[in-house]
């Protein structure tokens, strides 16, 4: 450790720790993660990089927005590259889900956490230009020493908020240098450009959610004075506002009138404070209108027409949701879904019963992202995964002192993480009876006993609880507690395995796009190797299904996914089916022949390429016969 970082963790323990609270922004920071967090700045850690599932489930609870969001990362790296910096885009939960930097750097990054799947929650990496935005949401600077851990501060992160059409914080954008200037003067003008092109993410954002509305794009109407700040407002047939952008909130608020849960449903001239003629001329750009002692002038956008056809086209007009693409077709996962938008934020407890692989924790996450707690943390706990020894400090937490071997000021569990957001109990019936009890005291009271503490911790949780195993047969056994399990079963989602699915093509050409993407790969799936996959019965499922797709695509080399490049694992436990030498044999002569023994055209019809054919004919002893 360098005596700059120490003297650093001594400036942190001071002013965090110090009496009569600490003034500042990042002061503020610095005395949640010693005294909220339970964060040691004397124990700097390396930055956290999710595995590659983790960060996919996250990319998916946002693709909409990630599509919108990229565009205008893009423009902002542009504009910072040249001065040293990369752009990255993380998730309400602080999870990077996407980023923008020189490929010549990426070593550099990666070990920095500025990097795809990077953890930057101010509850794991203390104050840092992400997390600390999450929790101000405000646009900021986190350079260099403001950083609560040792390990960070070469770095300036320079951040600002992103909020979707409802106003929830749903992302932060984030321009960070691995090096830069001391003076905190030189990121003034990069505050600047992060906060304006984040509210152009906004709004773009803002108009492809309600691209069937009609909306109102108000301005100042002295040219540029305020074109970062444009307001837009999104009315329904009726006239009545459906949406109004961080501009058009901010705008109202000012006023002091109408609240943003006040503005829904109101009508142009009920907002603006003017007759509707003088507010259709202005949206002919015939004039301006004052509102709030502002000149406004005005565009109006037409609605794109609503698409009429199939029940699918009416899905993707509806606001959208991250269970809409959970599946395709398939009758009873539409009927799941159906059921699951329904209970979603009434404070119902779901268990999600399914076998293994089948997508619990998709489905658990989608239902948390659609849910009003998507901005809080989604907290994970594999039951069957813990060490029994550990399960109980993990969970709950532990004071200073509690036992020997523990962190100096102890630790919060994962309950208490979870604080605001979802807990999802997965596996929840390998939990040991013990701890079932104690499990059962938090719901039923709403509060957590921390190991070594006698002051109870109050914790607001939505509750999701998996299981591959019947707790119904486990309670009647014994080894489930039955008032546990009426507490977690408000709502039971039964999920289908992938073979009883009508919507097995959808889930293997979503899951082979998902895994392409992943690999940087531009590739297509053939005929035989879609007719391949369709076959298998997937015993584990989705994941097998990831699996088996994953080590395709590795192997392959990129273009069109064939036949051959396909390896479907025998069912554990099931032998291999026999084969018919002689069958296949005579169908190898069959199709050499029709082709005149020409190896090229034999291997395209039967979906392989040259080497596996001659490996086929060699196995089988055919010869092609010299040509006379």
């Amino acid at each position: 450790m360098s005596s700059l970082q120490s003297r650093h963790i001594d400036h942190v323990v001071s002013v965090a720790t110090g009496p009569g609270g600490a003034p500042g922004l990042m002061a503020r920071s610095w005395s949640r993660c010693v005294r909220e967090h339970g964060l040691d700045p004397a124990r700097p850690s390396a930055a956290r990089i999710l595995p590659a599932h983790e960060v996919r489930a996250h990319r998916q609870s946002m693709e909409q927005f990630l599509r919108v969001a990229r565009a205008g990362m893009e423009d902002l790296y542009r504009r910072v590259a040249d001065l040293g910096y990369m752009v990255l885009l993380t998730d309400a939960q602080g999870i990077t889900v996407d980023h923008i930097g020189h490929p010549s750097f990426d070593d550099q990054l990666r070990r920095a956490g500025l990097y795809l799947g990077a953890d930057w929650n101010e509850a794991r990496a203390g104050t840092c230009g992400v997390g600390t935005c999450l929790v101000e949401q405000v646009p900021l600077t986190c350079h260099q020493t403001d950083h609560f851990d040792a390990t960070h501060i070469g770095l300036t992160c320079t951040t600002a908020p992103l909020f979707d059409h409802a106003g929830r914080l749903v992302a932060v954008l984030d321009v960070s240098a691995l090096r830069s200037p001391e003076d905190r003067a030189s990121q003034h003008l990069v505050r600047e450009l992060v906060t304006i092109q984040a509210e152009r993410i906004e709004s773009a954002d803002f108009l492809r959610h309600f691209d069937t509305h009609w909306v109102l794009r108000l301005g100042s109407a002295w040219g540029l004075a305020e074109v970062a700040g444009e307001v837009m407002l999104a009315f329904d047939e009726d006239g009545r506002l459906a949406g109004a952008n961080s501009g058009g909130r901010r705008l109202f608020a000012d006023a002091g009138r109408w609240s943003s849960g006040d503005l829904a449903g109101r009508s142009l001239p009920e907002l603006l404070e003017a007759p509707m003629a003088s507010v259709w001329r202005l949206a002919r750009g015939a004039g301006q209108v004052v509102c709030r002692g502002r000149p406004l002038h005005a565009a109006l956008r037409a609605p794109r027409p609503k698409a009429t056809a199939a029940p699918v086209s009416r899905r993707e007009v509806r606001a959208a949701s991250p269970l809409d693409r959970l599946a395709g077709d398939d009758p009873p996962m539409q009927a799941l879904l159906a059921r699951a938008r329904r209970i979603v934020g009434r404070g119902i407890p779901v268990l999600v019963q399914g076998e293994t692989g089948s997508g619990k924790e998709v489905l658990a996450r989608a239902l948390h992202a659609g849910g009003p707690r998507a901005a809080a943390p989604f907290v994970a706990v594999n039951c069957a995964a813990l060490p029994e020894s550990l399960i109980e400090s993990e969970l709950f937490g532990y004071l200073p002192g509690a036992f020997t071997g523990g962190r100096a000021k102890g630790a919060k569990g994962l309950i208490a993480q979870a604080d605001g957001g979802t807990l999802f109990l997965d596996e929840i019936g390998d939990m040991p009876l013990v701890l079932q009890t104690r499990l059962l005291r938090v719901l039923a009271e709403g509060e957590v006993m921390p190991l070594g503490g006698d002051t109870p911790v109050r914790v607001d949780l939505a509750v999701i609880a998996a299981s591959h195993r019947p707790l119904t047969a486990l309670v009647a056994s014994g080894a489930f507690r039955e008032d546990l399990y009426y507490r977690l079963c408000g709502a039971t989602l039964e999920l289908p395995p992938l073979r009883e699915r009508a919507d097995r093509g959808h889930v293997i050409d979503t899951v082979f796009h998902e895994e392409a993407a992943a690999q940087q790969l531009r590739a297509a799936l053939s005929p035989e190797a879609r007719a391949r996959l369709l076959s298998h019965d997937w015993p584990g499922n989705v994941r097998e299904l990831r699996n088996v797709l994953r080590l395709a695509l590795a192997l392959s080399d990129g273009g069109v996914l064939r036949g051959e490049d396909v390896s479907l694992p025998a069912r554990p436990g099931v032998p291999a089916p026999r084969v018919d030498d002689t069958a296949d044999s005579a169908r190898l002569v069959d199709v050499l022949r029709r082709h005149r023994w020409r190896v090229k055209a034999a291997a395209d019809e039967l979906g392989i390429c040259r080497a596996t054919l001659y490996r086929q004919m060699k196995s089988h002893d055919i010869v092609v016969p010299e040509r006379g």
